[in-house]
């Protein structure tokens, strides 16, 4: 079986390079050529074209920015797409709409293909380690083969059902996540406005019972003012904007991720949308020092 892989960015390339690693047949595309030379050097194939993985892959795996993006890229709404799609299993891995999800899996179905959404919890340092959860959605047969393939990739893999369980669960957990930081990120400029010991505060948390793998990553890079990505803000903002849209469609109150959302909002404002999603710290500073947004 070869696998077609689809997006090399910042989670795509990890990802694809552990399956390269762990010796799947792998062909792989990416806008940007560069992105695909250190796939090359792990033994993956290179295609010339999207069309080409396509053509000579049995299982296509999509890491795209957003939904517009998967459909770019498969099509989507082009007399092309049939084609594109029929008699393969398209597997899309980034983060999107739920409805979009939806939509897209009657589409690939009703022209001949499989569809599986599988989405992931994690940001870089994950993906590269191979520590990422994955979320599965789709026909049980193709939903346990590819916890198998995703092993080199995936810590771990929840089915969730028909499509679009596997989407909704990762906002879900996004919910969390980006308030979490958010949260973090403002007990951070709580103590450092109050002159507190940032090595010190740092130490309490990490051994404290609120501690995480995600706290103690984020927590570092505040107290060392990096803001090098692993999730870029500009990401979060999508994230938060997907999430907020779900809760809206549903009728369900979610006042703390509105609060997030702005917070990113106004991050991004500020011209830091590249930066780690930790650097909303920035945003509520400006609040703080009467910035055009504060509050």
């Amino acid at each position: 079986m070869r696998v077609g892989f689809v997006g090399l960015g910042v989670m795509g390339q990890p990802m694809a390079l552990n399956l390269a690693r762990a010796g799947v047949d792998l062909l792989v595309w990416n806008r940007t050529a560069g992105r695909c030379e250190p796939l090359r050097e792990a033994g993956a194939k290179l295609a010339a074209s999207a069309a080409e993985v396509f053509r000579n892959a049995d299982v296509i795996i999509l890491m795209m920015a957003n939904g517009a993006a998967t459909d770019a890229v498969l099509g989507r709404g082009t007399d092309s797409f049939a084609g594109t799609v029929a008699a393969r299993l398209i597997v899309s891995m980034g983060t999107s709409s739920p409805e979009w999800s939806r939509g897209l899996d009657a589409d690939i179905r009703a022209a001949g293909g499989r569809y599986v959404e599988a989405p992931v919890s994690g940001s870089r340092v994950p993906a590269e380690e191979g520590q990422l959860i994955g979320m599965l959605a789709g026909a049980d047969d193709d939903v346990a083969m590819l916890r198998e393939l995703l092993r080199p990739v995936c810590r771990e893999t929840i089915p969730c059902g028909a499509v679009p369980g596997a989407l909704t669960m990762k906002l879900s957990v996004n919910l969390f996540l980006i308030t979490m930081v958010a949260g973090l990120a403002e007990a951070f400029h709580f103590a450092e406005r109050h002159g507190a010991d940032l090595q010190r505060f740092q130490a309490v948390l990490d051994v404290g019972p609120m501690a995480s793998a995600v706290s103690r990553i984020k927590l570092a890079k505040l107290c060392a003012g990096d803001f090098s990505v692993q999730a870029a803000i500009s990401d979060v903002k999508m994230n938060s904007g997907l999430v907020a849209e779900a809760a809206r469609g549903a009728g369900i109150a979610a006042p703390l991720l509105d609060a997030a959302d702005a917070l990113f909002g106004e991050a991004e404002g500020l011209g830091l949308g590249k930066q780690d999603m930790a650097a909303v710290v920035k945003a509520i500073a400006a609040r703080t020092d009467g910035g055009p947004q504060g509050a």
